[in-house]
């Protein structure tokens, strides 16, 4: 189900002694942790909650992620919140019923499946809250020593991203009649006679809080993030023209009164692709992986050799960064199709468009381009992949 979210990122971070969103985790901003989180999960809309001196400072933490906007937070966490729920109403994706999950950015290692079982109670419930059962003994006590021990059943420890349906944590907080704010969204909509249910909650799903807390969060950062070296690999590709009424470019048929001769449908923009993909990992060409005299790739759709690139460099553990191609011809124009051409690579590639690079130039008539005897592709393709131990 999809669903939409509300990342909380406007304290001021005093007992970590640093803004705890803003800080850098394995060398990423805790922020993008939590909105990658959200989006990797299937969030339709992230609303990021910010103070007013941060609104600047959003667009650099969270480059190259799409799906997201940033709002301006308000004095208490009960009062930003409300804004984050505004921004979602006021947008078109979001209905009464949409669930809508409320997230501290300070708790960054959120898996799917909290989310997927925070959704699945909102089916027979008003609201539900990630938590963990207290497991500690627990103890009053102050300046003058220890006191009693406190009975741990039925105490637990609540966690974000806590679930609701829109209209239901509006009301509730629209409506809450405390003097001082809610201590979170559960309290407010308990309060106003909704049913709040608890599920599993994850012990990696800890909130940063001291200075301590960002040591123990390295090393788990460390664990889901090994080491990994950045690869850059190039592939070039060339083909005739020929008669036709088509031409195949970057995964685009394009009406044209001439075609490019290959072995397959000779899109040289995903043939130069593809070896650029193989290149970085140090995995052959596009030959050998598809040799041009088995005559089961006469006339195959080049989307085949791109997808099975990307599927060999995932296999390998390696992630698919970005993508660059120009197109090299006199005609045809690519300007009116290269965004249908980015939009193709992006999907093929599994990459945000924003990582897709499509450009096209001339040779000013000279050589073999410019003659018109044939169209080339060149493209760059950077990676990462898991670093040698």
């Amino acid at each position: 189900m999809r669903f939409q979210a509300v990342v909380v990122a406007a304290g001021s971070g005093s007992r970590a002694g640093v803004e705890k969103p803003w800080a850098a985790l394995a060398d990423v901003p805790v922020l993008r942790w939590s909105v990658r989180a959200l989006l990797d999960a299937g969030a339709a809309d992230v609303v990021v909650v910010v103070g007013p001196h941060r609104l600047t400072d959003v667009g650099d933490a969270l480059a190259g992620l799409t799906g997201w906007r940033a709002v301006e937070g308000g004095a208490t966490r009960a009062e930003s919140v409300m804004r984050g729920l505004d921004a979602i109403e006021a947008g078109d994706l979001a209905g009464a019923d949409t669930p809508v999950l409320i997230h501290d950015a300070a708790r960054p290692f959120l898996e799917r499946a909290v989310i997927d079982r925070l959704i699945d109670a909102l089916g027979d419930a008003d609201g539900a809250v990630p938590a963990l059962p207290a497991v500690d003994s627990l103890r009053r006590g102050d300046e003058a020593g220890l006191g009693d021990s406190v009975d741990r059943d039925g105490l637990f420890r609540a966690q974000t991203p806590q679930a609701f349906r829109l209209a239901t944590v509006r009301a509730a907080l629209t409506d809450w009649p405390g003097e001082t704010p809610p201590t979170d969204e559960a309290e407010a909509v308990r309060a106003a006679g909704g049913r709040v249910v608890l599920v599993a909650g994850d012990p990696r799903l800890f909130k940063l809080t001291y200075p301590e807390d960002f040591i123990m969060a390295e090393a788990l950062a460390a664990g889901l993030n090994p080491p990994s070296i950045t690869r850059v690999g190039q592939g070039f590709d060339v083909h005739r023209w020929g008669p036709g009424t088509s031409v195949w470019l970057c995964g685009v048929e394009i009406p044209h009164d001439r075609t490019l001769i290959g072995h397959s449908d000779a899109d040289a923009g995903l043939h130069a692709l593809t070896d650029a993909i193989l290149g970085a990992m140090g995995d052959g060409d596009i030959g050998d992986h598809f040799p041009p005299s088995d005559p089961q790739w006469k006339g195959a759709s080049s989307d085949r050799f791109l997808v099975h690139a990307v599927q060999r460099l995932a296999a390998r553990g390696g992630q698919l960064v970005h993508v660059d191609v120009t197109l090299i011809c006199e005609e045809p124009k690519i300007k009116p199709h290269r965004q249908a051409m980015r939009d193709r690579l992006a999907e093929l590639c599994g990459i945000p468009l924003e990582a897709v690079s499509v450009k096209a130039t001339t040779t000013e008539q000279l050589g073999f381009t410019g003659r018109g005897e044939g169209l080339a592709a060149q493209a760059v393709a950077t990676i990462t992949l898991p670093a040698s131990r």
